[in-house]
C-alpha cells in the first residue's frame, strides 16, 4: 500500500514542528527519514500511529484518509526511540502486552511472540526482565514487539541511538533483512547520516518540519536539490563557502573559476574533492583527524574554513601548521542561490585558476 502524507501541519503553540510536510512512501520499500534533532522526524511518526492528531493534513494509506482513524485500526507497528519495557515484566510478557490490550487469543500471542523472537535471535532472553537485559538486548525486544503487529507499515524511530558502533552495524544488517522476510513498508528515522545512506532505498531529508529532497540515497549524495541537503548528508560535512558571479568569473575568497551567470550564490564542495598537493592555492593546515585508512584535513584557505578528505595509503597526513596547496575540480563544485538555497547550474565546462 502507498502512504502519502499531504499537507501535514503541526504546532505546539508558535513552534512548528511540521510545516504543511508532503512525502510519498512506495510500497515495499524501505524509506529513511534523516535529518537533526528536533527536524519533525518523531512527530510525523507519532501522528502517523495516532499518538498524536495533525492540526492539517491527510494520511493516505491506499488511497484512504486514516488521520482520524483509531490507532488500533491502523495497520502501522511502532518501535519509539526509547525502549519503553515495563520493569516487572519479563520479555515474552513485554512483547505480548500489545497484544494482550487487544484481546489476542493467548495461543495467537504465544506463536507470535515465539515466530518474532527467533527473527530478532532473542529467544533465549523470553524469561528475563529488563533488568538483565544489555543495551543492544532491550532494542531488539522493543524491535521485536513493533513487529508483532500484523502490519502494512513499521515505523522504527531512530531505534539504533545510543548503541555501539559494532551493534548498530549488525542490527542495521539484520533490519534490512527483515523488511525482506516480511515483504513489508519501512519508514525509519535517523539523525546520522552514514546509517541513512548505508540503510535507505529511498532517502527523504527532512528539516524544519519539511522534506527537503526525497530521492535514492546517491542521488542525495550526488545531486543535492538544495544546499541544505548537501550539508545534513554525508562525514566529513561538505564546503559551503559564500561566491559571487560575474564578469565571466565565479570569485569564492581566493578561489577564481570561469563562470557565466551573475549574483551571489553559494558553492558546495565535498571534503573528498578538495585536492592536497604541493601546487594550487595555498592554505594552513590547521586541524588533523587521522581515521586510519584516510584522514580528514581541515585548512585555513586565505581566512576562509575548508575540509579535505583524503586517503593515506602510502602517504602521511599533512603536519599541523603546514602549508599546502589546494586544487578543485570545477566539475565537483556544486552550486546553489544564496537567498533560497535551490541549486543553480554548475561549472561542469569551466576552467579554475587562482
Amino acid at each position: 500500500m502507498t502512504l502519502e502524507f499531504r499537507g501535514i501541519a503541526k504546532s505546539y503553540g508558535k513552534t512548528k514542528a511540521l510545516d504543511r510536510l508532503d512525502l510519498t512512501v512506495e510500497a515495499g520499500s524501505f524509506t529513511v527519514l534523516c535529518g537533526p534533532p528536533k527536524s519533525g522526524k518523531s512527530v510525523l511518526f507519532r501522528i502517523l500511529v495516532g499518538l498524536e492528531a495533525p492540526d492539517a493534513g491527510q494520511i493516505l494509506l491506499a488511497g484512504r484518509d486514516i488521520a482520524k482513524s483509531p490507532p488500533a485500526q491502523r495497520p502501522v507497528g511502532y518501535v519509539p526511540q526509547n525502549f519503553a519495557l515495563y520493569p516487572h515484566l519479563t520479555v515474552a510478557q513485554n512483547m505480548a502486552y500489545p497484544l494482550t490490550l487487544a484481546r489476542f487469543p493467548r495461543d495467537e500471542i504465544a506463536k507470535r511472540v515465539d515466530r518474532t523472537a527467533g527473527i530478532l535471535s532473542i529467544t533465549h532472553l523470553l524469561a528475563k526482565t529488563p533488568d538483565q537485559l544489555s543495551g543492544g538486548e532491550k532494542q531488539r525486544v522493543a524491535v521485536a514487539r513493533g513487529l508483532l503487529k500484523d502490519a502494512e507499515i513499521f515505523v522504527l524511530d531512530d531505534p539504533l541511538v545510543g548503541l555501539d558502533y559494532k551493534l548498530r552495524e549488525r542490527l542495521m544488517d539484520e533490519l534490512k533483512g527483515l523488511r525482506e522476510e516480511l515483504r513489508a513498508t519501512f519508514l525509519y528515522a535517523t539523525s546520522d547520516s552514514l546509517e541513512a545512506l548505508s540503510m535507505a532505498q529511498v532517502l527523504a531529508v527532512i528539516d524544519h518540519g519539511r522534506i527537503l529532497q526525497c530521492a535514492p540515497p546517491a542521488e542525495v549524495y550526488h545531486n543535492p536539490a538544495v544546499a541544505r541537503a548537501l550539508d545534513l548528508i554525508g562525514f566529513p560535512h561538505a564546503n559551503l563557502l559564500p561566491g559571487k558571479l560575474g564578469g565571466g568569473q565565479l570569485v569564492a575568497g581566493p578561489l577564481r573559476f570561469a563562470a557565466e551567470g551573475s549574483g551571489d550564490v553559494v558553492l558546495g564542495i565535498r571534503p573528498e574533492h578538495v585536492r592536497l598537493g604541493p601546487a594550487g592555492q595555498p592554505a594552513r593546515v590547521t586541524l588533523v583527524e587521522n581515521l586510519g585508512g584516510e584522514a580528514v584535513v581541515y585548512l585555513d584557505l586565505d581566512g576562509q574554513p575548508l575540509t579535505a578528505a583524503m586517503l593515506l595509503l602510502d602517504n602521511d597526513p599533512p603536519e599541523i601548521d603546514a602549508m599546502v596547496g589546494v586544487s578543485i575540480d570545477p566539475a565537483s563544485v556544486l552550486l546553489f542561490d544564496a537567498t533560497t538555497g535551490a541549486r543553480r547550474d554548475g561549472l561542469q565546462k569551466a576552467d579554475a585558476h587562482g
